[in-house]
C-alpha cells in the first residue's frame, strides 16, 4: 500500500500534457534510409537497419484494430525519473487502441521476462503510480538479453503469455538489446513487435532523432538543488570547499548541466580532460591554483563539480583502466584464486606495462582496491565506487602543502566530500519529463499498434510547449556501433558524449573563469511542480541551447 503526502497527493491528479499530433491518427514514413550504413552493423541486423523512421499526425485516421494488444512492459537498468508515466501513457493508449488491450509487466527487468515471472497491471495499479518517481511498480533489473538462449527464452515467454508486443525502457544498453531482440523475433519468424523508450539520467542516449532521454531533466534540477543548497552553506559559513561528485557513468553532460544552473567555482569535463589530454596533477594544480586564489581575495570557499567518469578520461588513468579491464578478463581465474588485497595489487602490477604499473602503485591503497574489485556487467571497473572526490581532495591538500612552504598559499583549506547519484533518480517526474515520458509511452502503443518492431519511441522539438511536440519512431539498428566487452567487439548504441564544440559547453566555457573567481552562484531551488510555466515547465539549458531556444 503506498502512503501520500499531499503533495504525491495532488500530484497523482496531473494530467500529462500531450502533442495534439498523437491526437490524430496515422504514421508518416519518411524517405527509405540510403544504404549508406556501416556494413558489418548492416550484416547484424539485416532485416530492421535499413527501415525508414516515422512520425506520427498524418492526415489519414488511425488504423482500425480489431483485436486487443496484449504488450509485456520491462523496467531494464538503474531507475529514471519518469519511467512510471511511460507506463501509464502506454497503457492509456493501449487502451484507446482497443478497450480490451492489457499490459502485462515483467519483475525486476529482463530477468522476469527470462523467468517468466510478472504481473497483470490494471487501471487502479496505474492510477496509484502516475507522475510518481522510481521503478517500484514492477522493479528493474540489470540482467542482460545477450545470447541466443536468452532470446528464445524471451520468445518463448511472449508466446506463453501471448505477447503481440514488448516494450523496453532502458539506456543505450538495454534498447541495444532490445534491437538484437527485434532482430531475431523477426529474423526467426515471430510476430513479436519489440520496441524501445530511451531512458538514462546520465542524458548520453540521444541524437539521430532523440533529443533527449528522460529522467535527464529531474535529476539534474534534483542535483542543482542540492547544489545550490550548498553553496548557501558555504557563503554563509564561509569556511569549506566542496568537493561534488555528480552521477553519470561515462559522460559529463549532468555535471555541465548542473553547472549552468548553479555556477560553481569549478566543474570539470571529463571530455576536455581527454580531449587536452591533461594529467591528474595538471587538473590538481588547476584546482589548488584557484583555491589559493580565492584565498588570496577573501574567500577560503568554494564549489567544484567532479563528473563520476571522469577518473576514465585522464589519459593515463584510462590507459590504466583500459589495461585492467582487459587483463582481468583473461587472468580472472587466477586473480579470483587470490585471498588477499595486498596479493591481487601485486599480481595485476606484475602484469601491467611499466608505465600503468607505475601510476597504479603510486595511488593510495582504498583507490587500487576500488580499481580491481567488483566489475558491471560489461567486465568494466565501476566508476561510480571509485571515490574520485575524496582523491583529488587527497591530492589537492598535498599540493597546497607544497604551495605553503614556498608561500605561493596562505590560508587554510578545508575539503568536505559529496557524491550525488541516487538522490536524483527515484525523484518525482519534473513537469516536463511527467509529459515526456507519458508522451514517450503513448507513442511506444502506436508503434505496437502499426506492428513497427525494432524502433525507439521519440519525441522531437522539445523546447516548445508540450502539444507542439512531434511524436514518431526510428530505427535502433541504425544507433548501433561496435564496442569492446569483455575482450571481443560487440554492436551496441553508442554513448553519447559531450561535445566541446557544442552550445552548452561554449557557454559554459565562456563564464567558467569568472565563476572561478568570483561568487556567481545560483541558488536554484527545488523542482516546481504548479505555478507559472515559466517556472514549472521549463527544461534544461542543454535543450535551450541546442535547440537556439
Amino acid at each position: 500500500m503506498m502512503n501520500k503526502n499531499a503533495l504525491t497527493e495532488a500530484r497523482s491528479s496531473y494530467q500529462p500534457k500531450l502533442p495534439a499530433s498523437l491526437c490524430g491518427g496515422s504514421p508518416t514514413l519518411t524517405a527509405p534510409l540510403a544504404h549508406d550504413g556501416p556494413a558489418d552493423i548492416r550484416a547484424l541486423f539485416p532485416s530492421t537497419f535499413d527501415m525508414a523512421p516515422v512520425t506520427f499526425g498524418g492526415e489519414g485516421s488511425a488504423p482500425a484494430v480489431s483485436a486487443p494488444l496484449r504488450v509485456g512492459v520491462i523496467l531494464s537498468g538503474g531507475p529514471a525519473p519518469g519511467g512510471h508515466n511511460v507506463i501509464a501513457g502506454l497503457f492509456d493508449a493501449l487502451k484507446q487502441i482497443h478497450p480490451d488491450s492489457s499490459v502485462f509487466g515483467f519483475l525486476n527487468g529482463p530477468d522476469g521476462l527470462l523467468k517468466n515471472k510478472g504481473v497483470e497491471l490494471d487501471a487502479a495499479t496505474i492510477d496509484r503510480f502516475r507522475n510518481t518517481g522510481g521503478f517500484d511498480i514492477i522493479g528493474s533489473g540489470r540482467t542482460k538479453l545477450e545470447s541466443v538462449e536468452d532470446f528464445q527464452k524471451a520468445l518463448e515467454t511472449a508466446s506463453a503469455r501471448n505477447l503481440t508486443g514488448l516494450v523496453v525502457i532502458g539506456g543505450d544498453d538495454s534498447n541495444s538489446n532490445a534491437s538484437k531482440l527485434a532482430e531475431f523475433a523477426k529474423s526467426n519468424g515471430s510476430t513479436l513487435c519489440v520496441v524501445g523508450v530511451p531512458k538514462t539520467i546520465d542524458g548520453d542516449l540521444k541524437g539521430g532523432g532523440i533529443e533527449t532521454s528522460f529522467g535527464f531533466d529531474t535529476a539534474c534540477k534534483v542535483y542543482s538543488s542540492l547544489i545550490g543548497n550548498i553553496q548557501r552553506d558555504a557563503v554563509s559559513a564561509r569556511k569549506y570547499w566542496h568537493f561534488i561528485k555528480l552521477m553519470g557513468r561515462s559522460a559529463s553532460h549532468i555535471a555541465l548541466e548542473c553547472a549552468l544552473q548553479t555556477q560553481p567555482n569549478i566543474t570539470i569535463i571529463s571530455e576536455e580532460v581527454a580531449s587536452r589530454s591533461l594529467t591528474l596533477r595538471q587538473i590538481v594544480d588547476t584546482i589548488a591554483e584557484t583555491v589559493a586564489g580565492r584565498t588570496a581575495n577573501g574567500e577560503q570557499f568554494g564549489t567544484v563539480l567532479i563528473p563520476e567518469g571522469l577518473i576514465e578520461f585522464v589519459p593515463e588513468m584510462g590507459s590504466l583502466i583500459s589495461e585492467l579491464n582487459e587483463l582481468l578478463a583473461s587472468h580472472g581465474e587466477a586473480f579470483n584464486a587470490l585471498s588477499s588485497l595486498p596479493e591481487k595489487r601485486d599480481f595485476v602490477a606484475a602484469k601491467l606495462s611499466s608505465p600503468s604499473a607505475a601510476l597504479y602503485r603510486s595511488l593510495p591503497d582504498d583507490i587500487a582496491n576500488q580499481l580491481i574489485l567488483d566489475r558491471d556487467p560489461h567486465g568494466n571497473v565501476q566508476v561510480a565506487r571509485i571515490d574520485t572526490q575524496r582523491l583529488l581532495i587527497d591530492l589537492v591538500e598535498s599540493r597546497l602543502k607544497d604551495m605553503k612552504s614556498s608561500g605561493a598559499f596562505k590560508g587554510s583549506f578545508s575539503p568536505l566530500p559529496h557524491y550525488f547519484g541516487y538522490e536524483g533518480r527515484c525523484a518525482a517526474p519534473s513537469n516536463f519529463d511527467a509529459d515526456y515520458t507519458y508522451t514517450l509511452g503513448f507513442t511506444a502503443a502506436l508503434l505496437l499498434r502499426d506492428r513497427l518492431t525494432g524502433y525507439i519511441a521519440t519525441a522531437g522539438g522539445l523546447t516548445n510547449p508540450a502539444e507542439q511536440w512531434t511524436a514518431g519512431g526510428i530505427p535502433l539498428a541504425r544507433m548501433m556501433n561496435l564496442e569492446r566487452r569483455h575482450g571481443k567487439m560487440v554492436a551496441v548504441i553508442k554513448k553519447a558524449l559531450v561535445e566541446l564544440d557544442s552550445p552548452t559547453f561554449l557557454e559554459f566555457a565562456k563564464h567558467r573563469d569568472t565563476w572561478a573567481t568570483t561568487t556567481s552562484y545560483i541558488f536554484a531551488g527545488p523542482i516546481q511542480y504548479f505555478g507559472p510555466s515559466e517556472v514549472c515547465d521549463q527544461t534544461t539549458c542543454t535543450l535551450q541551447l541546442e535547440k537556439g531556444a
